[in-house]
């Protein structure tokens, strides 16, 4: 029994020196591989240029109470479904290609803010720039709509109630007549203060760039080339010493 147990022992003992033989009789196809998908990761960092988000920000307006005057989701499906497609789609037009990248809408929880952002390169800002003050634009001329849509409604309720309170300071004086025209007045200067505190769209941030760029680092992107190196450097080390042995196993065969 114990004298299997170093057999066994010796045997495993021997297949590790012959790993390692394998491997340094092939380590010319270890460095090889290594080196190039090494040398692959360096180029790709080195040619492809760094990509930074570009950011927006609008707040929309609103009426005297605090309200908006349109929901946020509504502008951000406006701009998802209709203004975005419009403004890629007349580029494409124009330049005979896609827009380099995308532009997507966003509505931060529980804000009256629309966010814009675009991950594009150095290169393209003013392209990203040029696209967002687009949008930007869309937006701002929507609710510019609203503001005066708001501000003409309020303006016939004033209106009406200088009406009523011409109306209540024609007639006799009397306790009621004294109650209801307080009321009237106190009204309308609801309605006109209301008026005073529409507050109409402002762009808080036009394209800014993040201060550092996306995605993985390229000492991050190097360091996992090279260890994609050792691992593809290895299995190709041992792959050729297996085609080689098949080779020569299938030569003797022939021979004899």
């Amino acid at each position: 029994m114990h004298n299997n147990q170093e057999r066994m022992g010796y045997s495993e003992e021997i297949s590790l020196v012959d790993l390692a033989t394998t491997f340094v009789r092939r380590r010319r196809v270890f460095y090889i591989s290594f080196l190039v998908i090494t040398l692959l990761a360096i180029i790709y960092v080195l040619m492809t240029p760094a990509r930074y988000e570009y950011v927006s920000l609008i707040q929309l307006a609103e009426d005297g109470k605090g309200e908006y005057l349109e929901a946020p989701g509504t502008v951000v499906a406006n701009l998802e479904s209709r203004w975005i497609p419009e403004h890629v789609a007349t580029f494409t037009e124009v330049n005979e290609r896609g827009l380099p990248f995308e532009v997507k809408a966003t509505n931060p929880k529980e804000t009256g803010l629309i966010r814009l952002t675009t991950d594009a390169t150095e290169e393209q800002s003013d392209l990203v720039s040029e696209i967002h003050t687009k949008l930007i634009t869309n937006v701002k001329e929507r609710q510019q709509k609203l503001i005066e849509i708001t501000g003409n409604t309020l303006d016939k309720r004033i209106a009406s109630q200088a009406a009523v309170v011409a109306a209540l300071q024609a007639m006799e004086s009397s306790e009621s007549t004294a109650l209801a025209l307080s009321s009237a007045i106190q009204k309308q200067a609801e309605l006109e203060s209301d008026k005073e505190a529409l507050k109409p769209a402002e762009v808080l941030v036009t394209s800014r760039q993040s201060n550092h760029g996306k995605g993985p680092g390229k000492a991050l992107i190097v360091a996992l080339g090279a260890i994609l190196g050792l691992m593809v450097g290895v299995i190709l080390a041992f792959s050729a010493e297996f085609v080689a042995l098949v080779r020569d196993s299938l030569s003797d065969e022939q021979e004899e």
